[in-house]
């Protein structure tokens, strides 16, 4: 069962992946972000680097995504690369990732892809104010990626707004289950682990009785 998670930068996308998985239990469900799949920019000048556009469908390595979900499809281990968002390069070290009977892909730009929209099941998408996750955003790259508010705000305006509204905002319309920053937040997601855990149930019944 192949699940996927987008949404705007900050909508929550990880938070609601990790609930899912504690939920319906990791030795039953593997995360992928797409933020592992970046491109490695490791021969471009670090100041080319920090202007790099990281929210176009471009910036990611979709060929390598495509073939580890495919391989954790037809069961197989997969070597899922580490990102190194400080310096906009692929880490030399791998995270194994083995097949489960749930597969949660979570990025912001993962219904923008065809190929991987076509191996999902169930289409999530997380709608959040914009300036909410602006703020998310903001204090996410200071404390975690060693950003300056001014170079935040720069790459906002610059790539991460215009990017949202043409590739992120318009790939709302491939989602199955909407889920509204707001007080209704917790329900929504509690629905969709209880379609998980009854999915899961259904399966392992059906295994039974073959």
């Amino acid at each position: 069962m192949f699940i996927g998670i987008c949404g705007g930068t900050g909508s929550g996308k990880t938070t609601i992946a990790r609930k899912l998985v504690e939920s319906v239990g990791a030795e039953n469900v593997v995360l992928v972000e797409q933020d592992s799949y970046y491109r490695n920019l490791a021969d471009m000048p670090l100041d080319e680097r920090h202007r790099a556009n990281f929210d176009h469908p471009d910036a990611i390595d979709s060929d390598m995504l495509v073939n580890h979900l495919l391989r954790l499809k037809q069961g197989l281990v997969v070597e899922m690369p580490l990102y190194d968002f400080k310096t906009h390069t692929r880490s030399d070290r791998i995270e194994i990732i083995e097949p489960k009977q749930v597969v949660i892909v979570e990025g912001i730009l993962i219904f923008a892809e065809a190929r991987v929209l076509d191996l999902l099941d169930v289409r999530v998408f997380v709608d959040t104010p914009d300036d909410i996750r602006f703020i998310r955003r903001l204090r996410r790259d200071i404390a975690e990626r060693g950003r300056t508010t001014e170079s935040v705000i720069e790459q906002y305006f610059a790539s991460v707004r215009p990017m949202h509204f043409e590739f992120v905002e318009p790939s709302k319309r491939h989602a199955d289950i909407i889920i509204p920053e707001g007080s209704q937040t917790g329900v929504t997601v509690e629905l969709l682990c209880g379609l998980v855990r009854e999915r899961l149930a259904a399966q392992t019944a059906a295994g039974a009785s073959e």
